[in-house]
């Protein structure tokens, strides 16, 4: 056990745990007995995207095993720092849909708020790897900016809060958001993208239920997912309370060569979601960002694969398979997105 100071002592216990996630390359290979496998190419790439492991989510990981899929997710590597044609720093366009104050409205009815840069963990293919943080998230100072923006537009029903991610935030500031946002009429949806809970289950702690609880919007969390050794049981035990709260849980997953790309992981995916009591929502395409072309899987291959899906699940737990193309009016299907390249 990592030894805290007094001050980490005042925070909240899953922020205690956040201080005490790997932050150097060569401590989680050491902890995972893969030390012989350090390469200075790692560290770089770790420099050059920084590099934060929760050591809950390393537990979850096969030790002596330098291809386990979830360390693959997390591992910096040499190809990271490749130039490849066709990924770029910004995939989604996401700078040129800013509307200020840390708003993004690219779709009809729904904007997504990005509250904070800051993430549990930092996986290796994350389309936001480049993304300016300081110049498009909401800063502290014009939160009534940005509920003042939301009131005027009153085409919008759901807000969505992304990042980063949104649950990095402390529980005080994410009630003070959740009750300005609930007090704007028009508003009937709010939406919670995160992956927190699955690298730090003690995240879904008793005052965050209580934010949760007491907020009028219709609210769904949706996790981030991509491996069925993801669904730990501190997890399931953890999501128990949202769904007595009647908070809709669903699940969007990213294809990842080597992670996730066999029928028989994905079919077993989606079972276990179901078992969690989650709804498995999006399969989502690589976004081509900068320094993650080595997980991409093409997508002659990837229909393939979603075809042996849907054979053997059903249709209720068959994600859609997407992806996602800037400008476009909503995530596009595959293959109908290929119309669009």
């Amino acid at each position: 056990m990592i030894p805290f100071s007094v001050s980490t002592l005042k925070t909240e216990k899953w922020q205690q745990q956040l201080t005490a996630s790997f932050r150097k390359v060569e401590e989680l290979l050491d902890y995972l007995e893969l030390a012989p496998h350090l390469h200075p190419s790692m560290q770089a790439a770790g420099d050059s995207f920084s590099f934060r492991v929760t050591r809950f989510f390393a537990s979850l990981m096969e030790k002596g095993n330098i291809s386990d899929p979830l360390l693959r997710q997390v591992l910096p590597v040499a190809a990271e720092r490749e130039f490849v044609p066709g990924f770029s720093s910004d995939p989604l366009a996401d700078r040129s849909f800013h509307a200020g104050h840390g708003l993004l409205h690219k779709y009809q009815g729904r904007v997504l708020l990005i509250t904070t840069g800051a993430c549990a963990i930092n996986c290796r293919y994350c389309f936001r790897r480049h993304f300016p943080y300081n110049d498009h998230q909401l800063p502290k100072n014009h939160w009534q900016a940005l509920f003042g923006q939301i009131r005027e537009d009153q085409s919008i029903s759901e807000v969505i809060l992304s990042g980063g991610d949104p649950l990095s935030l402390s529980n005080s500031r994410l009630a003070t958001l959740v009750e300005e946002l609930q007090d704007i009429a028009h508003l009937r949806r709010l939406r919670i993208h995160s992956r927190l809970p699955v690298v730090l289950p003690q995240r879904l702690d008793p005052p965050f239920l209580e934010v949760l609880k007491k907020n009028r919007l219709n609210t769904s969390l949706v996790l981030h997912i991509n491996h069925p050794r993801e669904i730990s049981p501190e997890l399931r035990r953890a999501l128990l309370p949202l769904r007595q709260l009647g908070i809709v849980l669903l699940n969007q997953a990213v294809l990842l060569k080597d992670v996730n790309d066999s029928a028989d992981t994905q079919v077993t995916l989606n079972e276990r979601l179901f078992e969690a009591g989650i709804l498995p929502y999006y399969l989502h395409q690589l976004d081509r960002v900068q320094g993650a072309a080595h997980f991409s899987v093409d997508d002659h291959r990837a229909l393939q694969l979603h075809a042996a899906m849907q054979a053997r699940l059903p249709g209720y737990l068959l994600p859609r398979l997407v992806r996602e193309i800037p400008g476009a009016p909503s995530k596009l299907t595959l293959p109908l997105s290929q119309n669009h390249e």
